[in-house]
Protein backbone atom coordinates (compact mmCIF):
# COMPACT_ATOMS: atom_id res chain seq x y z
CA UNK A 1 0.00 0.00 0.00
CA UNK A 2 1.37 3.44 -0.94
CA UNK A 3 1.85 6.32 1.50
CA UNK A 4 -1.00 8.16 -0.20
CA UNK A 5 -3.34 5.18 0.24
CA UNK A 6 -2.42 5.01 3.93
CA UNK A 7 -3.04 8.73 4.28
CA UNK A 8 -6.49 8.48 2.72
CA UNK A 9 -7.46 5.52 4.94
CA UNK A 10 -6.40 7.41 8.06
CA UNK A 11 -8.59 10.41 7.29
CA UNK A 12 -11.82 11.03 9.13
CA UNK A 13 -15.16 10.94 7.37
CA UNK A 14 -16.39 14.27 8.78
CA UNK A 15 -15.66 17.08 6.30
CA UNK A 16 -13.48 19.90 7.62
CA UNK A 17 -14.67 22.27 4.89
CA UNK A 18 -17.94 22.09 2.96
CA UNK A 19 -18.73 24.35 0.02
CA UNK A 20 -22.35 24.42 -1.12
CA UNK A 21 -23.57 26.26 -4.21
CA UNK A 22 -20.74 28.81 -4.13
CA UNK A 23 -21.12 31.66 -6.61
CA UNK A 24 -18.83 34.62 -7.16
CA UNK A 25 -20.07 37.18 -9.69
CA UNK A 26 -18.35 40.46 -10.50
CA UNK A 27 -20.35 43.27 -12.07
CA UNK A 28 -18.57 44.57 -15.17
CA UNK A 29 -19.48 48.08 -16.33
CA UNK A 30 -20.55 48.15 -19.99
CA UNK A 31 -21.22 51.91 -20.13
CA UNK A 32 -24.28 54.14 -19.77
CA UNK A 33 -24.86 52.92 -16.21
CA UNK A 34 -25.24 49.33 -17.34
CA UNK A 35 -23.35 46.28 -16.18
CA UNK A 36 -23.32 42.55 -16.75
CA UNK A 37 -22.19 39.83 -14.34
CA UNK A 38 -18.91 38.03 -14.89
CA UNK A 39 -19.57 34.58 -13.43
CA UNK A 40 -16.08 33.74 -12.15
CA UNK A 41 -17.42 30.92 -9.95
CA UNK A 42 -20.85 29.59 -10.83
CA UNK A 43 -22.51 27.22 -8.38
CA UNK A 44 -19.79 24.80 -7.23
CA UNK A 45 -20.10 22.34 -4.35
CA UNK A 46 -17.57 20.02 -2.72
CA UNK A 47 -16.16 19.01 0.66
CA UNK A 48 -12.66 18.39 1.98
CA UNK A 49 -12.02 15.87 4.74
CA UNK A 50 -9.66 16.62 7.59
CA UNK A 51 -6.06 15.80 6.66
CA UNK A 52 -6.87 15.56 2.96
CA UNK A 53 -5.44 17.43 -0.03
CA UNK A 54 -7.95 18.35 -2.72
CA UNK A 55 -6.32 19.44 -5.98
CA UNK A 56 -8.20 22.03 -8.06
CA UNK A 57 -7.16 22.20 -11.71
CA UNK A 58 -8.23 23.87 -14.93
CA UNK A 59 -7.12 26.38 -17.55
CA UNK A 60 -6.08 29.92 -16.63
CA UNK A 61 -9.16 32.02 -16.01
CA UNK A 62 -11.45 29.12 -15.10
CA UNK A 63 -12.09 30.49 -11.58
CA UNK A 64 -9.73 28.37 -9.45
CA UNK A 65 -8.11 31.25 -7.57
CA UNK A 66 -11.41 33.10 -7.18
CA UNK A 67 -12.93 29.95 -5.65
CA UNK A 68 -10.10 29.72 -3.12
CA UNK A 69 -10.36 33.38 -2.16
CA UNK A 70 -14.14 33.21 -1.89
CA UNK A 71 -13.91 30.23 0.47
CA UNK A 72 -11.69 32.32 2.77
CA UNK A 73 -14.06 35.30 2.32
CA UNK A 74 -11.30 37.46 0.84
CA UNK A 75 -14.09 38.07 -1.67
CA UNK A 76 -17.60 38.15 -0.26
CA UNK A 77 -19.43 35.26 -2.01
CA UNK A 78 -22.36 36.28 -4.19
CA UNK A 79 -24.26 33.19 -3.06
CA UNK A 80 -23.72 29.84 -1.42
CA UNK A 81 -22.35 28.57 1.88
CA UNK A 82 -18.92 27.82 3.29
CA UNK A 83 -19.14 25.50 6.31
CA UNK A 84 -16.22 24.88 8.67
CA UNK A 85 -16.51 21.92 11.08
CA UNK A 86 -20.27 21.90 10.61
CA UNK A 87 -20.73 25.64 11.24
CA UNK A 88 -21.66 28.05 8.40
CA UNK A 89 -19.35 31.07 8.03
CA UNK A 90 -21.80 33.98 7.90
CA UNK A 91 -21.20 36.87 10.28
CA UNK A 92 -18.08 39.08 10.58
CA UNK A 93 -17.34 37.30 13.89
CA UNK A 94 -17.53 33.92 12.10
CA UNK A 95 -15.13 35.16 9.41
CA UNK A 96 -12.67 36.55 11.98
CA UNK A 97 -12.67 33.26 13.87
CA UNK A 98 -12.39 31.25 10.63
CA UNK A 99 -9.30 33.22 9.61
CA UNK A 100 -7.46 31.99 12.68
CA UNK A 101 -7.95 28.45 11.35
CA UNK A 102 -7.80 28.99 7.58
CA UNK A 103 -5.05 30.80 5.68
CA UNK A 104 -3.60 31.15 2.19
CA UNK A 105 -0.26 30.74 0.44
CA UNK A 106 -0.24 33.08 -2.55
CA UNK A 107 1.03 32.35 -6.04
CA UNK A 108 3.68 35.02 -6.49
CA UNK A 109 6.35 35.15 -3.76
CA UNK A 110 7.68 38.36 -5.31
CA UNK A 111 4.52 40.46 -4.92
CA UNK A 112 2.88 38.83 -1.88
CA UNK A 113 5.61 39.98 0.57
CA UNK A 114 5.94 43.61 1.71
CA UNK A 115 9.41 44.83 0.64
CA UNK A 116 9.51 47.31 3.55
CA UNK A 117 9.13 44.63 6.22
CA UNK A 118 11.75 42.25 7.57
CA UNK A 119 11.14 38.51 7.38
CA UNK A 120 10.43 38.46 11.13
CA UNK A 121 7.76 41.16 10.77
CA UNK A 122 6.17 39.46 7.72
CA UNK A 123 5.87 36.14 9.56
CA UNK A 124 4.84 37.85 12.80
CA UNK A 125 2.10 40.00 11.25
CA UNK A 126 -0.68 37.37 11.71
CA UNK A 127 0.44 36.99 15.34
CA UNK A 128 0.08 40.76 15.76
CA UNK A 129 -3.34 40.91 14.07
CA UNK A 130 -4.81 38.08 16.14
CA UNK A 131 -2.95 38.96 19.40
CA UNK A 132 -1.41 35.50 19.66
CA UNK A 133 1.42 36.22 22.11
CA UNK A 134 1.78 37.67 25.60
CA UNK A 135 5.29 39.14 25.30
CA UNK A 136 7.84 40.17 22.69
CA UNK A 137 10.02 37.24 23.71
CA UNK A 138 7.16 34.78 23.05
CA UNK A 139 6.54 36.46 19.68
CA UNK A 140 10.21 36.11 18.73
CA UNK A 141 10.28 32.44 19.78
CA UNK A 142 7.19 31.68 17.68
CA UNK A 143 8.67 33.39 14.63
CA UNK A 144 11.95 31.48 14.94
CA UNK A 145 10.04 28.21 15.38
CA UNK A 146 7.99 28.91 12.23
CA UNK A 147 11.16 29.73 10.29
CA UNK A 148 12.68 26.44 11.41
CA UNK A 149 9.55 24.57 10.20
CA UNK A 150 10.07 25.86 6.64
CA UNK A 151 13.85 25.50 6.54
CA UNK A 152 14.94 29.10 7.16
CA UNK A 153 17.75 30.05 9.55
CA UNK A 154 17.31 32.41 12.49
CA UNK A 155 19.82 34.81 10.89
CA UNK A 156 17.32 35.37 8.05
CA UNK A 157 14.86 37.05 10.43
CA UNK A 158 16.36 40.54 10.12
CA UNK A 159 16.64 40.45 6.32
CA UNK A 160 14.23 41.82 3.72
CA UNK A 161 12.34 39.84 1.07
CA UNK A 162 14.38 41.19 -1.87
CA UNK A 163 17.50 39.53 -0.42
CA UNK A 164 16.06 36.04 -0.99
CA UNK A 165 15.55 33.72 -3.94
CA UNK A 166 12.06 32.82 -5.15
CA UNK A 167 12.05 29.52 -3.27
CA UNK A 168 13.13 31.18 -0.02
CA UNK A 169 10.50 33.90 -0.43
CA UNK A 170 7.82 31.27 -0.86
CA UNK A 171 9.07 29.61 2.35
CA UNK A 172 8.55 32.96 4.10
CA UNK A 173 5.00 33.04 2.72
CA UNK A 174 4.36 29.52 3.95
CA UNK A 175 5.72 30.38 7.42
CA UNK A 176 3.36 33.37 7.50
CA UNK A 177 0.43 31.09 6.60
CA UNK A 178 1.39 28.72 9.44
CA UNK A 179 1.65 31.51 12.03
CA UNK A 180 -1.93 31.21 13.29
CA UNK A 181 -1.63 27.41 13.65
CA UNK A 182 -4.27 26.76 10.95
CA UNK A 183 -6.20 23.59 10.15
CA UNK A 184 -6.83 24.53 6.51
CA UNK A 185 -4.61 26.22 3.91
CA UNK A 186 -5.56 27.34 0.41
CA UNK A 187 -2.42 26.91 -1.70
CA UNK A 188 -2.89 29.13 -4.76
CA UNK A 189 -0.42 27.81 -7.37
CA UNK A 190 2.36 28.03 -4.76
CA UNK A 191 5.09 26.58 -7.00
CA UNK A 192 4.17 27.90 -10.45
CA UNK A 193 6.54 30.90 -10.16
CA UNK A 194 9.49 28.76 -9.02
CA UNK A 195 12.22 26.89 -10.89
CA UNK A 196 11.46 23.21 -11.46
CA UNK A 197 14.30 22.11 -9.17
CA UNK A 198 12.87 24.25 -6.35
CA UNK A 199 9.29 23.11 -6.98
CA UNK A 200 10.03 19.58 -5.78
CA UNK A 201 11.58 20.88 -2.54
CA UNK A 202 8.57 23.08 -1.79
CA UNK A 203 6.06 20.31 -2.63
CA UNK A 204 7.91 17.88 -0.35
CA UNK A 205 7.86 20.50 2.39
CA UNK A 206 4.07 20.89 2.03
CA UNK A 207 3.71 17.12 2.49
CA UNK A 208 6.03 17.04 5.52
CA UNK A 209 4.16 19.93 7.15
CA UNK A 210 0.85 18.17 6.51
CA UNK A 211 2.07 14.99 8.21
CA UNK A 212 3.63 16.89 11.12
CA UNK A 213 0.82 19.42 11.74
CA UNK A 214 -2.28 17.60 10.47
CA UNK A 215 -3.01 20.21 7.81
CA UNK A 216 -5.76 20.12 5.20
CA UNK A 217 -5.07 21.66 1.77
CA UNK A 218 -7.00 23.03 -1.17
CA UNK A 219 -4.15 22.88 -3.70
CA UNK A 220 -4.84 25.06 -6.74
CA UNK A 221 -2.60 24.49 -9.77
CA UNK A 222 -2.52 24.10 -13.52
CA UNK A 223 0.43 21.67 -13.49
CA UNK A 224 -1.28 18.29 -13.48
CA UNK A 225 1.88 16.38 -12.56
CA UNK A 226 2.29 18.46 -9.40
CA UNK A 227 -1.37 18.03 -8.50
CA UNK A 228 -1.24 14.29 -9.04
CA UNK A 229 1.79 13.99 -6.76
CA UNK A 230 0.32 15.85 -3.78
CA UNK A 231 -3.46 15.35 -4.04
CA UNK A 232 -5.76 12.68 -2.62
CA UNK A 233 -8.65 13.81 -4.80
CA UNK A 234 -8.77 16.12 -7.82
CA UNK A 235 -11.50 18.52 -8.94
CA UNK A 236 -11.56 19.89 -12.50
CA UNK A 237 -13.02 23.34 -13.25
CA UNK A 238 -14.03 24.86 -16.55
CA UNK A 239 -15.39 28.38 -17.03
CA UNK A 240 -16.48 28.78 -13.41
CA UNK A 241 -18.13 25.36 -13.14
CA UNK A 242 -16.90 22.12 -11.64
CA UNK A 243 -17.02 19.38 -14.28
CA UNK A 244 -15.41 16.38 -12.52
CA UNK A 245 -14.30 15.28 -9.07
CA UNK A 246 -12.71 11.94 -8.14
CA UNK A 247 -9.75 10.27 -6.42
CA UNK A 248 -6.45 11.40 -7.95
CA UNK A 249 -5.57 7.96 -9.30
CA UNK A 250 -9.07 7.40 -10.64
CA UNK A 251 -9.19 10.70 -12.52
CA UNK A 252 -5.82 10.01 -14.15
CA UNK A 253 -6.53 6.43 -15.12
CA UNK A 254 -10.18 6.87 -16.10
CA UNK A 255 -11.36 10.46 -16.62
CA UNK A 256 -15.04 10.55 -17.60
CA UNK A 257 -15.62 14.18 -18.68
CA UNK A 258 -14.43 15.15 -22.20
CA UNK A 259 -12.55 18.17 -20.81
CA UNK A 260 -10.76 16.04 -18.19
CA UNK A 261 -9.82 13.56 -20.91
CA UNK A 262 -8.22 16.36 -22.95
CA UNK A 263 -6.33 17.72 -19.93
CA UNK A 264 -4.95 14.30 -18.94
CA UNK A 265 -3.94 13.53 -22.54
CA UNK A 266 -1.76 16.67 -22.55
CA UNK A 267 0.29 15.65 -19.50
CA UNK A 268 3.88 14.89 -20.60
CA UNK A 269 5.03 11.30 -20.05
CA UNK A 270 8.76 10.66 -19.43
CA UNK A 271 8.75 7.27 -21.20
CA UNK A 272 9.02 7.80 -25.02
CA UNK A 273 7.24 4.52 -25.87
CA UNK A 274 4.31 5.32 -23.61
CA UNK A 275 4.20 8.90 -24.88
CA UNK A 276 3.99 7.72 -28.51
CA UNK A 277 1.23 5.25 -27.62
CA UNK A 278 -0.85 7.94 -25.88
CA UNK A 279 -3.33 9.71 -28.09
CA UNK A 280 -3.37 13.45 -27.58
CA UNK A 281 -6.86 14.97 -27.58
CA UNK A 282 -6.64 18.38 -29.24
CA UNK A 283 -9.50 20.74 -28.44
CA UNK A 284 -10.74 23.01 -31.21
CA UNK A 285 -12.37 26.39 -30.92
CA UNK A 286 -11.79 29.35 -28.65
CA UNK A 287 -12.39 29.40 -24.90
CA UNK A 288 -15.65 31.33 -24.42
CA UNK A 289 -15.64 34.54 -22.41
CA UNK A 290 -17.11 34.17 -18.90
CA UNK A 291 -19.00 37.39 -19.68
CA UNK A 292 -20.83 35.62 -22.51
CA UNK A 293 -20.82 31.96 -21.50
CA UNK A 294 -22.62 29.51 -23.79
CA UNK A 295 -26.07 28.30 -22.86
CA UNK A 296 -26.33 24.89 -21.27
CA UNK A 297 -22.99 23.12 -20.77
CA UNK A 298 -20.13 25.66 -20.78
CA UNK A 299 -17.81 23.17 -22.53
CA UNK A 300 -20.14 22.34 -25.43
CA UNK A 301 -18.53 24.82 -27.89
CA UNK A 302 -15.25 22.83 -27.73
CA UNK A 303 -16.61 19.36 -27.00
CA UNK A 304 -16.31 16.68 -29.72
CA UNK A 305 -19.37 14.89 -28.28
CA UNK A 306 -21.74 17.89 -28.09
CA UNK A 307 -25.41 17.32 -29.01
CA UNK A 308 -28.43 19.68 -29.05
CA UNK A 309 -29.30 18.67 -25.48
CA UNK A 310 -25.97 20.16 -24.34
CA UNK A 311 -27.11 23.62 -25.44
CA UNK A 312 -30.54 23.29 -23.85
CA UNK A 313 -29.68 22.70 -20.20
CA UNK A 314 -26.79 22.68 -17.75
CA UNK A 315 -25.82 19.09 -16.88
CA UNK A 316 -26.18 18.22 -13.20
CA UNK A 317 -23.00 17.59 -11.21
CA UNK A 318 -23.84 14.10 -10.04
CA UNK A 319 -22.19 11.00 -8.60
CA UNK A 320 -21.97 8.45 -11.42
CA UNK A 321 -19.83 6.00 -9.44
CA UNK A 322 -18.87 5.90 -5.77
CA UNK A 323 -16.86 9.07 -5.09
CA UNK A 324 -16.74 10.01 -8.80
CA UNK A 325 -18.78 13.10 -9.75
CA UNK A 326 -19.25 14.35 -13.32
CA UNK A 327 -21.27 17.12 -15.00
CA UNK A 328 -22.02 15.78 -18.49
CA UNK A 329 -25.24 14.81 -20.30
CA UNK A 330 -23.51 12.02 -22.22
CA UNK A 331 -21.24 10.38 -19.64
CA UNK A 332 -22.64 6.87 -20.13
CA UNK A 333 -22.54 7.09 -23.94
CA UNK A 334 -18.95 8.28 -24.34
CA UNK A 335 -17.30 6.08 -21.69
Amino acid sequence: MSNQDTKVNNQGTQPLIEVRGLKQYFQINTGFFRSIPLKAVDDISFSIREGETLGLVGESGCGKTTAGRSILHLYKPTAGEVIYRGKPIVTPADIAEFRTKATMVFQDPYSSLDPRMTVADIIGEPLDVHHMYSSQEERREKILELMDHVGLNSEHAARYAHEFSGGQRQRVGIARALAVDPDFIVCDEPVSALDVSIQAQVINMFEELQDKMGLTYLFIAHDLLVVRHISDRIAVMYLGRMVELADAQEIYERPLHPYSKALISAVPVPDPKTARANQRIALTGEIPSPLHAPSGCPFRTRCPYAQPVCAESMPAFKEVEKGHFVACHRTEEIN
